[in-house]
C-alpha cells in the first residue's frame, strides 16, 4: 500500500464506501491522510457511573439496559431515552429531543461509550446526560481500536454520507499502522530553517494527538502538526503561483510607447488633478505596458479612489499605439455604468466607445461585431458576450477586467486570447489583504490606490429603524434645501431586478407625490431603456433632479460631487461590500456627506454588517470583516473564481502562516539550494497541482 492506493482496497472500505468517500474528494490513501479532523474532544476523563458528579464533562463506558421513545402528539417532537448501567451497578439516563431515529440505533445489550455533561434530574433523582455524543463499541473492533473513541483526545471528522466519524477514525488508525513512513516533499533547508516537524510525524499527530496535547491549541489549528501541514499546503500553492508567474513573464508581448501625444491626451481627459497614489499606480502600469511582455496587474482601491480613470489612462496609451481596449464587466448593469462613464471620458478625445451585452438583438450584435472586427471601435465594453467565439478584435492591446473575483481564470484567458498576448489589467473595488491578493491572483502584480482625492471628508454613517423613516426624510429635505442632492436606494430581492424595480417605482410614487411634492424626484432602475437611463443620470449630474430613487444600478461608476445623502432602504438585505460601494456614491465633494441605513429585521450577521459599516470607512477593514462573516467561498463566489480548494489551510485563520509560506516559496523558486531540488519541486508540483488546487498546470 502506498499514497496512490485507491481507498476501495483499504480494509473496511470496499466499493460502496469508497463511492461515499469520493463525495468528499477522497479517492486515494493520500487524500484520506489529508482529511484532518475539524475538531477534537477531550474524552480522557473516563469514569464509572458511580464516580460521576453533576456538572462535569465525562466519558462513560456502559451497557444499554432499556431504550424507549416518549410520545408527544407530534412524533417529531418526541424524546428518546436510554438507561445505561455498568459494573458499578449505578444507572445513567441518556436523553435526546427529536430522537425517534435512535430507536433504530440503540438497543438493549449494546456496549456504548457516552460523552457529555452530567446533570442531576431532581424530578427522578437520577443522573442524566442530555444529547450525549456516543459510540457503539461493536464486537468487530480489533484489539486497541475501541480505545480510539474514548479515554483520550478524540478526533472528530466530518462524515462522508454514511461513513461517520467513528468509522473514519478507525480507517485512519488502520492506515497509519499499515503505511510505511511517507517521504517528506518539503525542501530540507526550509524544514530546518523553520524547525518544522517532518510530514509523517505531523500526519500521525494531527489525527491522534499525543496525550499531553492542549485541546484548545488543537481546536485553534495551532499544534505543531497543524502548523506544519498548513505551511506545506500554502508553500506548494505559492511555489506553483511563482512558477506560473515566471511562465507568464517569458511570453512575448506588446511594448507600448508612452508618447508625448499620449501624455497630452491623458492630461486633456483627466476631470481632476490626479492623487499621488493614482500617479504612482499609472507609473507602474505604464512601465508594465512599455515592457516587451504582457502586463498582468491587479488594481485594488477603495470606493471613489479613481481606479476607472487609471484604467482609462492605460486605454489611451493602447489606443495611441494603434490598438483597441476591452472592458469586461460581470453584469449588464455594471457594463452599462462603465459604458456611460467611458463614453464621457473618451468621447471628447475622438475615441469611439461601444457596448456589447447578451440582451442586444441579433441585428445590433452583428453591427457591433463588425465595428469591433474592423477596428472602428476603440473601447469595447461588455459582459460575458465579449467572450463569444464570433467576437473578433482587429487589434486588441489592453483587456480591463472589472471585479475579477466574479470571473474564473479561464474567462480571463478567454479574453486574452482575443489578441496577440494583450496586456491585462484586473480591477477590484472589493479590496482584500495584500498577501491574500497575491495568493488569489498569484500571476498578477498588485497595485493599490490607497489615497482618496484631496478635500474629501469621511462619510458619516447612521443606522435608523424603519419606524423612524420620517425623521430620515426630514433630514434629507434639509440637505436638499441647502442645495444638495440625495439618493434613495432599494435592494434587489432574491436576485429579481423586476421586484426591485416595482419596489423602487412604488416608493418613487410615494416620495414624489406625498413626501417631497415640491422637489424634483426621478426614478432609475435596470429595466429602463439605455437612453432613458442615460438621461436620468445626466439630469441628476447637472442638478436638475434633486432626489434619485434607484435600485442598485448606481452601485459603481456614478460620480456626482453635489450628492451628499445616501439613504439605503432595507439595508439588512445588502452585503457588506455592496453597502460600502453604495455609500461610496456620496462623499465625492468637499461637503460633509451622510449614509443612512434604514433597517427592518436584523439577525446577528446583519447586525454585525451594519455595525461594521457604521464604525468604519476603511474599505480594507470592511473587506476583511466581510471575508470573516461570509467565509472565503461565499466572499469570492464559486470555485471557478480561482480561490484554491485548500484542504487544511484557511486563508483567513492562517494569514500569518500564508505570509511565511509565500516568502519561503518565492525565495525557493528564485534560487533553489540545488538544481536537483529545484527539479524535484517542479515534478512534485506537476503531480499535485492540477488535482489539488484546480488551477492551470505549471511547468
Amino acid at each position: 500500500m502506498d499514497l496512490s492506493t485507491e481507498l476501495t482496497y483499504l480494509k473496511g472500505v470496499g466499493p460502496h464506501r469508497a463511492a461515499m468517500l469520493a463525495t468528499k474528494g477522497l479517492q486515494t490513501v493520500e487524500d484520506l491522510l489529508q482529511y484532518i479532523p475539524f475538531r477534537y474532544e477531550d474524552r480522557s476523563n473516563v469514569k464509572t457511573i458511580a464516580q460521576l458528579a453533576p456538572g462535569e464533562m465525562a466519558t462513560v463506558i456502559a451497557q444499554v439496559r432499556a431504550a424507549k421513545a416518549s410520545g408527544f402528539r407530534r412524533r417529531d417532537l418526541g424524546m428518546f431515552e436510554a438507561v445505561f448501567a455498568d459494573a458499578s451497578s449505578a444507572v445513567l439516563v441518556g436523553k435526546w429531543f427529536h430522537g425517534q431515529y435512535l430507536s433504530r440505533v440503540l438497543e438493549p445489550g449494546q456496549r456504548v461509550a457516552l460523552f457529555g455533561k452530567i446533570e442531576f434530574d431532581s424530578f427522578t433523582g437520577e443522573l442524566s446526560v442530555l444529547h450525549p455524543e456516543f459510540e457503539i463499541l461493536s464486537e468487530e473492533d480489533e484489539d486497541g481500536e475501541a480505545a480510539l473513541h474514548v479515554g483520550r483526545l478524540v478526533p472528530i471528522y466530518e462524515a462522508a454520507q454514511k461513513v461517520h466519524t467513528r468509522l473514519l477514525r478507525t480507517l485512519m488508525y488502520r492506515l497509519l499502522n499499515q503505511l510505511k513512513p511517507v517521504e517528506d516533499p518539503l525542501p530540507r533547508a526550509v524544514r530546518e530553517r523553520l524547525k518544522l516537524a517532518d510530514r509523517w510525524t505531523a500526519l500521525r499527530e494531527v489525527h491522534f494527538p499525543p496525550a499531553e496535547s492542549d485541546p484548545r491549541v488543537l481546536n485553534a489549528f495551532r499544534s505543531r502538526a497543524h502548523f506544519r501541514l498548513i505551511f506545506e499546503e500554502f508553500f506548494w500553492l505559492e511555489c506553483g503561483l511563482a512558477l506560473k508567474r515566471n511562465q507568464a513573464r517569458s511570453v512575448p508581448g506588446i511594448a507600448f510607447e508612452l508618447s508625448g501625444r499620449a501624455r497630452e491626451r491623458i492630461k486633456t481627459m483627466l476631470p481632476f488633478k490626479p492623487t499621488g497614489a493614482q500617479k504612482r499606480v499609472l507609473g507602474e502600469i505604464a512601465r508594465d505596458m512599455a515592457a516587451p511582455r504582457p502586463m498582468s496587474r491587479l488594481l485594488q482601491g477603495d470606493v471613489g479612489s479613481g481606479k476607472t480613470i487609471v484604467a482609462a489612462e492605460a486605454a489611451v496609451i493602447a489606443i495611441e499605439n494603434g490598438y483597441q481596449a476591452a472592458v469586461l464587466a460581470p453584469t449588464e448593469i455594471l457594463a452599462q455604468q462603465h459604458y456611460f462613464y467611458w463614453k464621457q471620458l473618451m468621447g471628447p478625445l475622438g475615441y469611439v466607445t461601444v457596448m456589447l451585452t447578451g440582451s442586444f438583438t441579433s441585428r445590433e450584435k452583428t453591427q457591433l461585431k463588425k465595428l469591433i472586427a474592423e477596428g472602428l471601435a476603440h473601447v469595447v465594453i461588455g459582459t460575458h458576450a465579449l467572450l463569444e467565439k464570433d467576437v473578433e478584435f482587429q487589434k486588441l492591446g489592453l483587456a480591463v477586467i472589472d471585479e475579477q473575483h466574479r470571473f474564473g481564470v479561464l474567462q480571463r484567458l478567454g479574453l486574452a486570447r482575443k489578441g496577440q498576448h494583450p496586456d491585462i489589467l484586473v480591477m477590484t473595488a472589493t479590496p482584500i489583504p495584500r498577501t491574500l491578493a497575491l495568493t488569489l491572483y498569484g500571476d498578477l502584480d498588485v497595485s493599490v490606490i490607497d489615497e482618496l482625492p484631496p478635500g474629501r471628508k469621511p462619510v458619516k454613517t447612521r443606522q435608523v429603524t424603519a419606524d423612524r423613516v420620517e425623521q430620515v426624510y426630514s433630514f434629507l429635505k434639509t440637505q436638499i434645501d441647502a442645495g444638495r442632492q440625495a439618493y434613495v436606494v432599494y435592494p434587489v430581492i432574491e436576485d429579481s431586478e423586476t421586484q426591485a424595480m416595482k419596489a423602487a417605482e412604488k416608493m418613487y410614487q410615494h416620495l414624489s407625490r406625498e413626501v417631497f411634492p415640491d422637489l424634483t424626484v426621478a426614478l432609475l432602475h435596470g429595466r429602463l431603456p439605455a437612453a432613458e437611463k442615460e438621461a436620468a443620470m445626466e439630469a441628476f449630474k447637472q442638478g436638475r433632479t434633486q432626489v434619485l430613487v434607484s435600485t442598485t444600478v448606481i452601485e459603481v461608476g456614478v460620480d456626482v460631487p453635489n450628492a451628499t445623502v445616501m439613504v439605503i432602504e432595507q439595508a439588512e438585505r445588502f452585503g457588506l461590500a455592496q453597502l460600502h460601494q453604495l455609500r461610496g456614491r456620496v462623499g465625492r465633494g468637499a461637503d460633509q456627506s451622510y449614509c443612512i441605513l434604514v433597517t427592518e429585521r436584523l439577525n446577528d450577521t446583519a447586525r454585525e454588517r451594519i455595525r461594521t459599516l457604521v464604525d468604519s470607512n476603511d474599505g480594507f477593514a470592511i473587506a476583511e470583516m466581510d471575508l470573516r462573516l461570509r467565509g472565503p467561498g461565499e466572499f469570492f463566489g464559486t470555485r471557478q473564481s480561482g480561490l484554491p480548494a485548500l484542504e487544511i489551510a484557511n486563508v483567513i485563520r492562517d494569514k500569518e502562516i500564508l505570509e511565511a509560506a509565500r516568502r519561503e516559496a518565492v525565495d525557493f523558486i528564485a534560487s533553489p539550494p540545488s538544481e536537483e531540488e529545484g527539479r524535484r519541486a517542479v515534478a512534485y508540483l506537476r503531480d499535485h497541482w492540477q488535482r489539488r488546487y484546480g488551477l492551470v498546470q505549471v511547468g
